[in-house]
């Protein structure tokens, strides 16, 4: 979206016609406003707690200061450090590294991590979506209605896990281009009180990788242990290296092949599923920050009608970036978002039938996990998106509440034509077809209760 500059270049007529528009609102209407306005701040703080607890409850129950010693960005820095945006997806980078998504920067070793890069490809988008497929046509009679159902959301999860991080993986680039305008956003911040929320935002984003890496992690773990001792494999993978039925050896080779295996699954899956969410958590940070300088402009009496325009024009160019970081990660955030939305519905009703109907305490435990970490999938990322759009919102009511009416036309002018831009929301969709909202999210999550319906009308589970 381009957005018009309007100096001297204005057609006269239209310039007056402009000028002669009464802008100033009506008492009644500035009180309404300034409640709309208080209430909105009481919800966005409200939405501020919610997003936080899931990363601040996980550093605080998971070690305190020994977990800061392990990972200091996962602690507040002082306002006064310095900081950039892009501390933001210092672990989330580390992630994709172990999986050969990120090459080493020195030319050393690129030979080495770009086999490593093709093992886990091969291994962990094809060859897994392969096994589970024969070990369906070669071991079906063998597996229990357990067993099969936890194969069988998993199987669903990983042919969407796949195209996910295939998806993902021809979006690097674009990551790297979205790090890049972070950088431009960060040249604006000049005040003690901006560095501190980018801080509290980067730190943010990191404990919620750290959250989300702790949760894929303890599926993959959770799943192994309660399987592996009650005498049977997890997922009941193809294997033909071992045949654990000969011995005790073999089994715990199968098993522990089984969990390394799924484990780089899961890595993939679990970068294809965080980055929308770390990404534009910190976009939020930026466009709080804009929300602020609209806010303050021409309110400094030491500054002259020339630096109160170029602040303007600062910050429409601060909007231009926002919308084009946007639109540098559209086109890996339709596709992914959107496979997760064509699943989601039916891998969870999957995994709440077995939940409900063929899972005991250990092995529900597993499936309870699985079922949470479906929920972290698309919900937080669609919680986001709504209160994107709400920012977007506040940003034109800032923008028109400023200190404008005292200005030159020149001003008027640029002001005008800005707010009509910054009134267009910032709307995600998902392959085109879904707008990525809360209301998106529940649709396709009552599908889940659908499926469960389904079963227990036509008595299946009884049946096994």
């Amino acid at each position: 979206m381009t957005l018009p500059m309007m100096s001297r270049g204005v057609d006269n007529d239209v310039t007056d016609r402009l000028s002669a528009c009464d802008y100033r609102p009506a008492a009644w209407q500035c009180e309404r406003d300034r409640q709309w306005k208080r209430e909105r701040q009481r919800k966005r703080e409200r939405v501020s707690d919610m997003l936080s607890l899931c990363g601040l409850s996980f550093a605080r129950l998971s070690g305190g200061n020994m977990l800061f010693k392990l990972f200091p960005r996962l602690r507040m820095r002082a306002a006064t450090e310095p900081v950039k945006s892009c501390d933001a997806f210092i672990y989330m980078d580390r992630g994709m590294q172990s999986i050969g998504w990120i090459p080493p920067k020195h030319h050393y070793g690129r030979w080495i991590y770009f086999l490593w890069t093709v093992f886990t490809t091969v291994l962990g988008i094809i060859l897994l979506d392969v096994s589970l497929l024969v070990s369906y046509f070669k071991e079906l009679s063998t597996f229990s209605a357990g067993q099969f159902l936890t194969s069988l959301q998993v199987s669903f999860n990983c042919f969407g896990s796949s195209i996910k991080a295939s998806y993902t993986f021809a979006g690097i680039k674009r990551f790297g281009l979205a790090k890049k305008l972070l950088d431009r956003l960060d040249e604006r911040c000049n005040r003690v009180e901006e560095y501190e929320q980018l801080q509290r935002a980067v730190t943010r984003c990191n404990r919620f990788y750290m959250a989300y890496q702790t949760m894929y992690l303890m599926y993959t773990f959770s799943t192994f242990l309660s399987n592996a001792f009650s005498g049977r494999l997890p997922w009941k993978l193809y294997n033909p290296l071992f045949d654990w039925q000969t011995s005790t050896r073999n089994f715990w080779l199968a098993g522990l092949m089984e969990y390394f295996w799924m484990t780089i699954a899961v890595m993939q899956d679990l970068m294809a599923d965080v980055y929308p969410v770390i990404y534009f958590l910190i976009l939020r940070a930026h466009i709080g920050l804009l929300k602020q300088r609209l806010q303050r402009l021409r309110t400094d009496p030491t500054m002259s009608e020339e630096q109160n325009y170029e602040e303007l024009i600062k910050c429409i160019d601060d909007h231009r970036v926002i919308l084009e970081y946007c639109n540098t990660l559209r086109p890996i955030v339709s596709a992914t978002i959107f496979i997760q939305f064509l699943l989601c519905g039916l891998v969870m009703g999957l995994s709440m039938i077995n939940l409900l109907f063929f899972s005991n305490f250990v092995t529900g435990l597993g499936t309870a996990i699985f079922l949470f970490d479906l929920v972290l999938q698309t919900f937080p990322f669609c919680f986001i998106c709504n209160m994107i759009m709400d920012d977007c919102e506040e940003l034109a009511n800032c923008l028109f509440h400023s200190n404008w009416l005292s200005a030159d036309r020149r001003y008027k002018t640029t002001l005008r034509y800005f707010l009509h831009n910054v009134q267009k929301p910032i709307v995600l969709s998902a392959g085109g077809v879904f707008e990525i909202s809360m209301s998106s999210n529940i649709t396709v999550a009552k599908l889940a209760f659908s499926v469960v319906t389904f079963v227990k009308q036509l008595n299946i589970a009884e049946k096994f």
